[in-house]
C-alpha cells in the first residue's frame, strides 16, 4: 500500500510542477490566470506532501507489525 501512495505522490508532484510551470508559459495571459496556475500547484504540492506522509507511516507501521510478528514467532520456539 505505501509504494501505491509514493506513486501517487510522484504523480501528483509533477502535475503539481507542471502547474506551477504553466503560470510562466503563454497559457496564463492575464495576472488572473497566473495567479489561478500558482495557487493550482500549490494546492497539488501540498496534497502530494501530504500523502507521502501517509506513505510513510503506512510502511513504518507495515514494517513495525512484521517485526513484531518475527519476535512472536522466535518466542514461540
Amino acid at each position: 500500500m505505501g509504494r501505491n501512495l509514493y506513486i501517487l505522490a510522484g504523480t501528483l508532484f509533477i502535475f503539481s510542477m507542471a502547474a506551477c510551470g504553466a503560470a510562466f508559459t503563454s497559457i496564463a495571459q492575464s495576472p488572473g490566470d497566473r495567479s489561478l496556475w500558482h495557487t493550482m500547484g500549490l494546492v497539488l504540492l501540498v496534497i502530494a506532501l501530504v500523502v507521502t506522509m501517509a506513505g510513510m507511516l503506512t510502511s513504518l507501521f507495515e514494517q513495525a507489525e512484521r517485526r513484531t510478528d518475527e519476535r512472536r514467532r522466535k518466542g514461540r520456539k
